[in-house]
């Protein structure tokens, strides 16, 4: 198991390293095949955590702080909400609105089109992929729908996602890891230890691809990738529906 968990980890945080996404929903899905979600849901956020946070660490000098403000502000406020209201979701709903979410980004007017570097379209980023972080686990496709048409370079994209990130899986290891305390169900030390480990092997290696591609390579596999990912959970959240 704590192979597994590592080599997964290491492999995961690597591809994150690269699009700065992507290796939270492989990782996901490798954990919830693994144990229940409370426990993959707190696992998965000490893994990204550290991938995201060492991600931001590297590339410190690239992160955009007014886009990190506005979707701190965002996030804070859909958890109050949450926690108000008690909002819950079906996963399968949850698949299905993350698999539409990129190409109805794509779909949009000009005018509409999501863009960190718009006035208000951070903390609009920061109120919806909190929410769907806390709901489903994953946000990182629905993130970069966001990212993917800003001006900035490709390190400013990783590391500015990496840094909002830390902010998500912070939040979240918090109030799941609070449910598996009262549960008399706590992560280990030592495993999380490995998983902090491991993601920083991980993202540390992915550094030397990052940078040897162009900027212009970057955003073309980005795109390509986000509209895979989608296609994957719409197929998901369909399957689970019918099942």
């Amino acid at each position: 198991m704590l192979l597994i968990l590592s080599t997964s980890v290491i492999a995961t945080s690597f591809l994150s390293g690269i699009f700065g996404m992507a290796g939270g929903m492989v990782l996901m899905g490798i954990l919830l095949a693994l144990m229940s979600v409370e426990k993959a849901m707190v696992i998965h956020g000490v893994a990204q955590l550290a991938s995201n946070g060492w991600r931001a660490v590297l590339w410190r000098r690239s992160i955009q702080w007014r886009v990190l403000r506005g979707y701190a502000v965002g996030a804070a406020t859909v958890v109050v909400l949450l926690l108000a209201l008690g909002v819950t979701l079906s996963h399968a709903v949850v698949l299905l609105l993350l698999g539409a979410t990129p190409f109805i980004a794509w779909l949009l007017p000009p005018s509409l089109q999501l863009n960190v570097d718009r006035r208000g379209h951070a903390f609009a980023c920061g109120v919806v992929c909190m929410g769907v972080q806390m709901l489903s686990g994953v946000s990182g496709p629905l993130l970069d729908t966001w990212f993917v048409r800003s001006g900035m370079t490709r390190h400013a994209v990783v590391s500015t996602k990496a840094a909002v990130q830390v902010v998500s899986h912070g939040t979240r290891i918090a109030f799941f890891g609070t449910l598996l305390a009262t549960a008399n169900q706590p992560v280990g030390a030592g495993l999380a230890a490995l998983l902090v480990a491991s993601a920083i092997v991980g993202t540390s290696a992915s550094r030397l691809v990052l940078d040897r591609m162009t900027d212009a390579n970057f955003r073309q596999i980005t795109q390509r990738l986000v509209l895979a990912l989608g296609v994957g959970y719409l197929a998901t959240g369909i399957w689970q529906l019918v099942r």
